[in-house]
């Protein structure tokens, strides 16, 4: 009786019908494609989504975490708006201005003849002195001086 097919069924059956209790060959390949296009789409959604944070890395570190949050919050609000923004905050090199006004105020310390700043720390100068000086402590006025 398990080999017969049932009368209006047609002589030749596609190969993707299974028998009862046979193994869906079809459904098992399918799934596991489904599986890896989600796994492969989601890994490439993700690797677009850090582009900007990829770019902004050889930038300086304020602009590479603005980037790295505008990033979070278009990955979590799903604005692109936001993901735009870190995408051209990334493409656009901001210029160091903190090194050359450095660099003035140097040169006008210098100019004004007040000490010369020192690149870092001389051990032999340093070695005999207590880093912070203590704070004077100031007298406090007993009771009987103050009546």
């Amino acid at each position: 009786m398990v080999g017969e097919l049932n009368p209006l069924a047609p002589a030749h059956l596609p190969p993707f019908i299974t028998a009862p209790g046979e193994t869906d060959t079809l459904m098992v390949f399918v799934a596991l494609s489904l599986i890896a296009m989600i796994l492969f789409v989601g890994n490439l959604f993700f690797k677009l989504h850090s582009m900007p944070e990829r770019m902004a890395h050889r930038a300086n570190k304020v602009q590479f975490e603005i980037v790295a949050v505008l990033g979070l919050l278009s990955l979590l609000t799903h604005n692109h708006a936001f993901w735009v923004a870190g995408l051209l905050l990334a493409l656009v090199q901001i210029p160091d201005i903190t090194s050359p006004l450095g660099a003035m105020a140097r040169s006008l310390e210098r100019l004004a003849g007040g000490p010369e700043p020192r690149s870092g720390p001389e051990p032999d100068a340093d070695a005999g002195k207590d880093p912070l000086p203590a704070p004077p402590v100031p007298e406090v006025p007993s009771a009987d001086a103050r009546t």
